[in-house]
């Protein structure tokens, strides 16, 4: 059986501490431009972006008992427990040489955000919110799934049901701590990006990627 290919730990972790570490987690409907700013973002401001979905899949794809029972977690169409989930995130930080990390479309729920919590011991340095209504969002996954199996107007609703009855608690969570920056999605890619400049621009500057101070 093959081994994970996060380990639990990395010689010189001295560089990612859940004391020092800045998360910012990314969050919006699908189709409202995340993946489209978080590479800007790591390009501008030295953040390291991290997926959680990229996660699970490559420890899948590890082939190792972790990765076995993910598998088969979501072959019986069960979501994977929101510890695992934070597991791969703390031990992809600890590989990193960075200590500022973007989390892509987590969390996803209360669960998760307890577990990211109870874990890491980690809050957020605020929440970048893409605000997007659901006509919009239907429109754009819509254009962008084309030919695809999933792009029919049921799998559509039913995603975006599922972001706004369990996303959406998070994010007005967030907000009622005053965490959430909330950046109007309808626009332009540049547009929204002058947005997320502002709010990125206001923390303390950022080593680069790789980078140590």
């Amino acid at each position: 059986m093959a081994t994970s290919k996060f380990p639990t730990q990395k010689d010189g972790s001295e560089t990612f501490s859940q004391e020092t570490a800045v998360v910012v987690f990314v969050l919006g409907g699908p189709g409202s431009g995340k993946g489209t700013q978080c590479p800007k973002i790591v390009e501008h401001f030295g953040f390291t972006h991290l997926c959680a979905g990229d996660l699970l899949q490559a420890e899948i794809e590890s082939e190792s008992e972790n990765g076995t029972m993910i598998q088969n977690f979501k072959k019986e169409g069960k979501i994977v427990p929101s510890a695992i989930t934070v597991k791969l995130l703390q031990q992809a930080m600890q590989l990193s040489d960075n200590k500022r990390f973007i989390i892509d479309g987590f969390p996803r729920n209360e669960e998760n955000r307890t577990a990211f919590e109870n874990i890491m011991k980690i809050e957020p340095e605020f929440v970048l919110f893409f605000d997007c209504p659901e006509e919009e969002l239907t429109k754009r996954i819509l254009n962008r799934n084309q030919g695809r199996v999933d792009d029919n107007i049921e799998t559509i609703r039913k995603r975006l049901k599922v972001y706004f009855e369990s996303t959406l608690p998070v994010i007005n969570y967030y907000n009622s701590k005053g965490k959430v920056q909330k950046i109007d999605a309808q626009r332009s890619i540049d547009e929204v990006f002058e947005d997320v400049k502002s709010v990125f621009s206001k923390l303390k500057p950022v080593a680069r990627v790789g980078s140590m101070n």
